[in-house]
């Protein structure tokens, strides 16, 4: 599919052949992932007694990486051709994959943490990629559908795949489980193979490393709509760093319940993502960006407010599932904004610069939830984080007054 300048001309986006390959890429990655991601913890709990900072490893293998390899993950990704990227990264992560399960077979249970290590690693520079692909491929009004149908295939996956990822483990032991990881993985490389070439040209720089990652830095705080963003992403990984690790605590605490109901308000929460995913899809060409994310940041706060205070399940359920319901506004409306206030060349550097803004604020405010828990209580600390997300609509509100859409309405209209 050659890519063309007016892109009202293009397929609409379910006949769109490129985007329909980078879906079902992400959705043999998705189940990959998860698959991995449930199969280690039960193998790590068993292997270690429930050990918990074994487990705590886990979550840093999964985390860390995002945030130490996403801006030069994105500034790679800008300078490489997408499709060999994507590709390339598919198959070291299959590669290591099938090393890590020698080493199992050996004996060495430990080399675990590696898979998780690399693929998530890896996964920093293909996702640029891939977003790279869709700023070229796919029609600016089609975004918020495109990114609607990304949110509602990973709210899919995270009601589904801790039970895919669970029979395979308790069914048929860890090997067989990373082995489905890894054919996964080679099969996303596999589905990749038939996307179109990469343009005559791209990836050949005269420009250092060093000099594209300041440029995508300075890009970044030169576009006022990609400083708010910003803003927005610090705040949200404030609050989603401290409310993470402390919901085992509302059940016990504020519930007075098993530790193990816990896992009704994630259900919940997978299920009204995964409704209000596809519920967006189809509204998501009629509402901007910006409205959309105050929509879902307004919910958010509600949702947080009203867990703080409940002192009952079924009001905890349904602030979850209103948490849920709208929490795609948020996902679809930043990724949107980023890909429409992006030119092409600096799409990776961006998301490389935006990310480890909420990723390095969560995984602070995670080693310091249970501190904080102790010195204020945990209905304190609830409502301290529903109003920090009112605090982020006062900092979108000039995108919902448009004043720094200013440059991206005039391109739409041109």
């Amino acid at each position: 599919m050659t890519p063309t300048t007016d892109k009202q001309k293009q397929p609409s986006l379910f006949r769109n052949s490129i985007f329909r390959t980078i879906m079902l890429s992400q959705i043999l990655l998705q189940l990959g992932i998860w698959v991995r991601n449930f199969a280690i913890l039960l193998y790590v709990m068993e292997k270690t007694n429930n050990n918990a900072y074994a487990v705590g490893l886990i979550s840093v293998a999964q985390f860390a990486p995002i945030f130490l390899f996403s801006l030069v993950g994105g500034t790679f990704a800008d300078r490489w051709k997408p499709k060999r990227t994507m590709v390339w990264c598919d198959l070291l992560s299959a590669i290591s994959v099938g090393m890590v399960l020698v080493a199992i077979t050996l004996g060495s249970w430990k080399a675990i943490f590696f898979a998780t290590l690399i693929s998530a690693m890896l996964s920093q520079f293909s996702q640029p990629a891939a977003l790279k692909l869709f700023k070229r491929y796919v029609a600016e009004a089609q975004l918020p559908t495109g990114m609607a149908m990304f949110q509602t295939t990973m709210a899919m996956f995270m009601v589904i795949g801790p039970i895919f990822g669970g029979f395979i483990y308790q069914r048929y032991g860890i090997e067989p489980a990373i082995g489905t990881m890894g054919i996964c993985f080679l099969l996303s490389a596999v589905v990749l193979a038939g996307l179109p070439k990469d343009e005559v040209g791209v990836g050949k720089q005269t420009t250092t490393v060093r000099q594209e990652l300041v440029a995508g830095l300075r890009y970044v705080w030169s576009k006022p709509v990609l400083r708010l963003l910003g803003a927005i992403m610090v705040i949200a990984g404030v609050v989603s760093g401290v409310l993470q690790p402390l919901g085992v605590f509302l059940v016990v605490e504020r519930l007075g319940l098993p530790k193990e109901y816990l896992q009704w308000l994630l259900t919940t929460q997978g299920i009204a993502m995964l409704i209000g995913g596809g519920v967006m899809m189809g509204l998501a060409k009629k509402i901007a960006p910006p409205k959309m994310m105050a929509m879902g940041i307004l919910a958010s706060s509600v949702s947080a407010l009203g867990m703080g205070m409940s002192t009952s399940l079924w009001l905890t359920l349904a602030m979850q599932f209103l948490n849920g319901l709208f929490f795609p506004c948020i996902h679809i409306g930043i990724n949107t904004m980023i890909l429409s206030n992006s030119e092409q060349s600096f799409v990776g550097r961006v998301n490389g610069v935006l990310t480890p803004l909420f990723m390095g604020m969560m995984v602070i405010m995670m080693s310091l939830a249970g501190w904080l828990k102790d010195m204020v209580g945990i209905v304190a600390i609830y409502e301290t984080a529903g109003s920090f997300f009112l605090l982020a609509i006062i900092v979108l509100a000039p995108l919902l007054k448009g004043k720094a859409m200013v440059a991206n309405s005039d391109a739409r209209k041109a």
